[in-house]
């Protein structure tokens, strides 16, 4: 199952990587929503850099890692996941436009392994749309708060 979204900002492009690849605060983000985050490894972020995710969904414990894969600045960020049954890819790609606007285009994979992670995923396929639109919304989210910041350090 994948979702995609592409999103313009009005920012550098060396900016919007550098706010991408800004992962303590995607870790702040998700303790202040109640998800467990911890990093496994320590020092710069880089390839290789992982964390064990624990978070609920559908009433169920889920635990996942998340690892950085590729990170080739100022143009793509790979990162993969694995849960129990479930496999993920998620590349942020940012290309640059002109000298003050980039597109974000942002894709998440994700791949069943077990009869139950396939039993989830079709499940999902049903409310495709709907999650479809809401990633659509969470990437616009971001591009929008990605100018406001470009503003405010200008």
């Amino acid at each position: 199952m994948k979702f995609s979204a592409r999103e313009d900002v009005e920012a550098p492009a060396e900016f919007v990587f550098q706010q991408i690849t800004d992962f303590q605060s995607y870790e702040r983000q998700a303790l202040r929503r109640g998800v467990d985050v911890r990093r496994v490894d320590s020092g710069d972020y880089k390839v290789g850099s992982a964390w064990d995710v624990a978070f609920t969904y559908r009433g169920k414990d889920r635990k996942l890692r998340a690892t950085v894969e590729e990170q080739t600045p100022p143009s793509i960020v790979r990162v993969s996941s694995k849960s129990d049954g479930l496999e993920g890819k998620t590349v942020l790609e940012v290309v640059p436009l002109s000298q003050n606007c980039t597109r974000i285009a942002a894709s998440i994979d994700i791949r069943p392994k077990t009869l139950s992670a396939r039993l989830l995923i079709q499940s999902l396929k049903l409310a495709k749309t709907n999650l479809t639109n809401r990633f659509k919304r969470r990437v616009s989210d971001f591009a929008e708060d990605l100018e406001t910041r470009y503003q405010s350090a200008k």
